[in-house]
């Protein structure tokens, strides 16, 4: 969620629910430039303990539909006359009452979520450890810690859109990609200039079983021009422009097809969690879950080629997907990418389109078993564990910055224990 690049703000452009299901061609809610203006008047601060200040909280409690009451703080506000423009009761009755709408939308959406543990909201004015230049929300531990300028883009462009998707992200178990591809899954069925967005979790699914030509409406997308001095994130300033209405209709199609794979996935990361993190970090694929749920649900693309060059081709993506480095190293390659380079450049064949298949064909091959379901069996379980017990090691390191409230340590204690509990009933 930091402002340099697209995934910059990928984590923050959800979805427009207010818009509902049907409407893709929303007009824009606010102009660009009203926006900066507003975003420039509250733009992070530096934190103010730097200096030796100590930090004067507004907190309120309000019970808003979550697992117990929420606390709502406003840490610093009397340290940067926040007063002069803005009453901190207003302030936090409008968060509170923005909180009980998502909280109940989520609700609704996805029913079979009955506990969100949100036990904080906090409005930050300045950039800390925990709330970086540019990163402007992010959920912790029975938290969410939001900037102003989030809660204006949030409110003005993208309909509390950045609220639901920081809530959801509170329900899941583990950490990884795979929480943000349930989180855009959920995010795409309201509008579908936000698969756009996110595209490098759903590119593939599409342009194999239901947009052969999504490369040229991203194309299209993108080359839109924006300001480039501008406190608006480009991602915003896209989402505010019309875009071609018929591309955005056979996108929101597309998206009403996929319902049954959005489910696989929630379904998976919530059943499988630290095996589904695991295969997506090990492979570099944060889609692989979709993936796996199109070859289970979907007719696989057909294949022109011999047995033969079928064969050699799996031999490649074998090669591939059996590397652990990812995991064990800590690198970071995309070893789809790298199989399906190999075909373009070897002796596979010349049609992307049918060394994409190829690459459906394997993965239902390796991943689906004789019943037809997903099979996210680690065989090395120590691999595993070594994978699991890294990302708490990084756990612990967090809880110990700055800022970090004790309900956040608290709940981040209570998930490292039921981590390792995990772990050593395999042992």
């Amino acid at each position: 969620m930091r402002r340099p690049g697209l995934g910059a703000w990928i984590a923050l452009t959800a979805v427009l629910w207010a818009a509902g299901p049907d409407r893709v061609t929303a007009e824009p809610a606010i102009g660009v430039g009203e926006l900066d203006w507003l975003i420039s008047q509250h733009l992070p601060k530096k934190d103010p303990r730097l200096t030796g200040e100590i930090l004067k909280n507004v907190v309120v409690e309000h019970s808003v539909g979550g697992t117990g009451t929420t606390t709502f703080l406003i840490p610093g506000f009397e340290n940067y006359d926040c007063g002069k423009c803005h009453q901190p009761e207003q302030l936090i009755q409008k968060a509170s009452v923005r909180m009980k709408r998502v909280l109940g939308l989520l609700k609704k959406t996805l029913p079979e979520i009955n506990k969100v543990p949100l036990r904080q909201y906090i409005i930050q004015p300045y950039s800390d450890a925990l709330l970086q230049p540019g990163q402007l929300a992010h959920a912790t531990f029975d938290t969410i810690r939001i900037s102003p300028g989030s809660i204006l883009i949030d409110t003005k462009a993208y309909g509390e859109a950045t609220h639901l998707h920081e809530t959801l992200h509170l329900t899941q178990t583990f950490l990884g990609h795979v929480n943000e591809l349930e989180a855009y899954g959920l995010n795409i069925r309201s509008d579908p200039r936000f698969l756009i967005l996110n595209f490098p979790y759903f590119a593939k699914v599409l342009e194999a079983f239901f947009i052969p030509d999504m490369d040229r409406i991203l194309n299209a997308y993108f080359k839109r021009g924006i300001r480039e001095k501008s406190n608006v994130p480009r991602e915003v300033q896209w989402f505010l422009e019309e875009f071609d209405e018929e591309s955005l209709q056979r996108l929101s199609q597309a998206i009403t097809q996929m319902e049954p794979l959005l489910k696989e996935v929630s379904r998976l990361n919530r059943k499988y969690p630290l095996q589904s993190a695991y295969w997506s970090d090990r492979t570099g694929v944060r889609s692989l879950l979709l993936e796996l749920a199109a070859v289970k649900h979907l007719p696989l693309p057909e294949l022109t080629v011999s047995d033969q060059a079928k064969e050699w081709a799996f031999g490649v993506f074998d090669l591939q997907f059996d590397k652990d480095d990812n995991t064990r190293l800590g690198y970071i390659i995309d070893r789809r990418k790298e199989a399906l380079m190999h075909l373009q450049f070897g002796k596979g064949p010349k049609d992307p389109a049918q060394r994409l298949a190829l690459y459906f064909h394997y993965l239902k091959k390796r991943f689906v078993d004789d019943h037809g379901e997903v099979c996210l069996t680690v065989s090395n379980k120590q691999a595993l564990a070594d994978y699991v017990r890294q990302k708490v090691k990084g756990i612990v390191t967090m809880i110990q910055r700055p800022g970090f409230t004790p309900v956040e340590k608290e709940a981040a204690r209570n998930w490292i224990a039921s981590i390792k509990k995990e772990l050593s009933a395999w042992e």
